[in-house]
C-alpha cells in the first residue's frame, strides 16, 4: 500500500477527531444543609470577656480576646454595615489559636465603623458576634515628633538578620520596626538574645525617651523580655525589662544619638523583632 495514501487518511482522521469536553462539577455530595453549617454566637467561646477594640488612634487598634477554644479568627469592617476590609490574626504559625489580636488599620480620624468578629474551630463550627461600632478619635495635632520613624527620615543601617533571609523592606523586614503600622512586624531569622537592630535618624538629637514593642508568637518564642540601647556617642541606656507583647512600652532615657542600637538581652528565643520601636526627643 502506499504509505502517503496511509499517511493521508491518518491525518484526515486526527483533524476529524474532537475531544469531548472536559466537564467539573461539584462532588456528589455537594449539597450542604443548613442544619449542616455549625454557627455558633462567639459569646460561646469568651474566656475574658467579649472582644474588644484597644489602642484605638486615629488611624488603627487592634482587637483583642482571648477564646476557650482554638480559633483561626478575623474581623470584617469598614463604614458601613457592607463592611469592606478584613483583617486577620498576625501570627507565623497561622492556624487556630486561643490569644487573639488582629490589628485594625486603614482608619480614617473621627469616622464611625461597623464590624463583626468571626472566628473558625478546628471542627468547622463558625462562632460569629453581632455587628458593632466603634469611632475613632480626632487626629492629634500635638502628637510627638518619632524620631526613629521612616517618615521622619530614619532608617535602618543594622541588623542581626530579616526572617527568611529577606531585604530590610520585605515582609517581616526590619523596615517594618520602624513603620509607624502596628499590622507589620520585623522578625530575626532565629536570633534569639542575639537579634539586634540599629536605627539612624534625620540628624543627631537629644532623646529622652523610647518605646518597644516586643513581637511574640503563639508557641511562646520570639518575645524580647530585656533589651538595652546604645547610641553612637558610646552611651547606653537599659537593661530594660518588658513586661508583655500586648503593646508598646516608654522608658525614659537621656541620650546623644545619630544612631541608636537595640541589643536583645534576654527573651524565649526564635524568631525575635519588633512590631514597632519610637524614640522621641526631649
Amino acid at each position: 500500500m502506499n504509505p502517503l495514501r496511509i499517511f493521508a487518511a491518518t491525518a484526515i482522521a486526527v483533524s476529524l477527531y474532537v475531544a469531548p469536553p472536559f466537564v467539573t462539577g461539584p462532588a456528589e455530595a455537594d449539597t450542604i444543609s443548613d442544619a449542616a453549617l455549625k454557627v455558633r454566637p462567639i459569646d460561646d467561646v469568651f474566656t475574658n470577656g467579649p472582644p474588644r477594640i484597644e489602642d484605638l488612634t486615629s488611624l488603627d487598634g487592634i482587637l483583642r480576646f482571648v477564646s476557650s477554644v482554638p480559633l483561626a479568627c478575623s474581623m470584617v469592617y469598614g463604614e458601613t454595615a457592607a463592611f469592606g476590609q478584613v483583617t486577620v490574626d498576625q501570627d507565623m504559625n497561622g492556624g487556630a489559636h486561643t490569644d487573639h489580636h488582629p490589628a485594625i488599620t486603614g482608619l480614617k480620624p473621627d469616622t464611625t465603623y461597623f464590624y463583626r468578629v468571626q472566628g473558625t474551630a478546628v471542627d468547622g463550627t463558625l462562632y460569629v458576634s453581632k455587628v458593632q461600632t466603634f469611632h475613632t478619635p480626632k487626629r492629634d495635632a500635638n502628637a510627638a515628633l518619632n524620631l526613629a520613624s521612616l517618615d521622619a527620615g530614619a532608617r535602618v543601617t543594622a541588623v542581626s538578620s530579616n526572617f527568611g533571609g529577606g531585604a530590610n523592606d520585605a515582609s517581616w523586614g526590619a523596615n517594618s520596626a520602624i513603620d509607624g503600622s502596628r499590622a507589620t512586624e520585623w522578625s530575626t531569622n532565629g536570633d534569639g538574645d542575639k537579634g539586634f537592630i540599629e536605627i539612624e535618624f534625620a540628624k543627631s538629637s537629644d532623646v529622652g525617651a523610647i518605646e518597644v514593642w516586643t513581637r511574640s508568637m503563639s508557641n511562646n518564642t520570639a518575645q524580647i523580655f530585656e533589651f538595652t540601647v546604645t547610641a553612637d556617642s558610646g552611651q547606653t541606656a537599659g537593661p530594660f525589662k518588658l513586661p508583655d507583647a500586648a503593646k508598646p512600652h516608654r522608658f525614659e532615657v537621656d541620650l546623644q544619638a545619630k544612631r541608636l542600637r537595640l541589643d536583645v538581652v534576654a527573651s524565649n528565643g526564635g524568631n525575635v523583632g519588633l512590631v514597632e520601636f519610637a524614640a522621641y526627643p526631649r
